[in-house]
């Protein structure tokens, strides 16, 4: 019976680790990416819209980003937005597109990026964890015996720990992304 919770549960940690590497796409390495601004809340005509959904953003060169929106209207709009948000970058305004040349890391700013991701691996493992509490409550809840019960739980924990392993092999791989020069 334990053991239908288990794998009923693993969906959870799933969308643990998916959620965790969507937040990674956000942390900038050297590199140009499109997940850098796609979620950029960009004024629509009155309404808060994703840049994604008002504007084709590409990749053209390793260090560029060229958003090109569906309605030329709208580039005063992206432009300000870009330059309002977090990112600290500058983007040049052409009449038709808008590039965003990333400028490289420095060594102090990619340990930034580091902490950064340490405190969001740090996070996907609370959120397994807090999982793990759920579906062992859930197991303690069961009319079954006190070895079934335990049994569960060691079950339970190598999913657990599975899932942990997977977090920080993401995070290796991001670390070394990031300090890459």
């Amino acid at each position: 019976m334990h053991k239908e919770i288990i794998e009923k549960s693993k969906a959870n940690f799933e969308k643990t680790v998916s959620y965790f590497k969507e937040a990674l796409g956000k942390i900038r390495t050297g590199r140009a990416s499109t997940a850098i601004v796609d979620n950029l809340m960009v004024d629509y005509y009155g309404a808060k819209s994703p840049l994604k959904q008002v504007a084709s953003i590409s990749v053209p060169e390793p260090r560029m980003i060229v958003i090109s929106p569906w309605d030329k209207d709208n580039l005063v709009a992206i432009e300000k937005a870009i330059k309002e948000s977090d990112l600290n970058f500058n983007p040049s305004n052409d009449g038709q597109i808008i590039r965003i040349n990333i400028p490289a890391l420095t060594e102090e700013r990619r340990k930034e990026f580091v902490k950064l991701l340490n405190n969001e691996a740090e996070g996907a493992r609370v959120s397994i964890r807090k999982c793990r509490e759920d579906i062992w409550d859930e197991i303690q809840a069961l009319t079954i015996g006190e070895d079934d019960k335990f049994q569960g739980k060691e079950k339970l924990q190598k999913v657990v720990d599975e899932y942990n392993s997977i977090i920080e092999e993401i995070r290796k791989k991001k670390e070394a992304e990031i300090m890459q020069v």
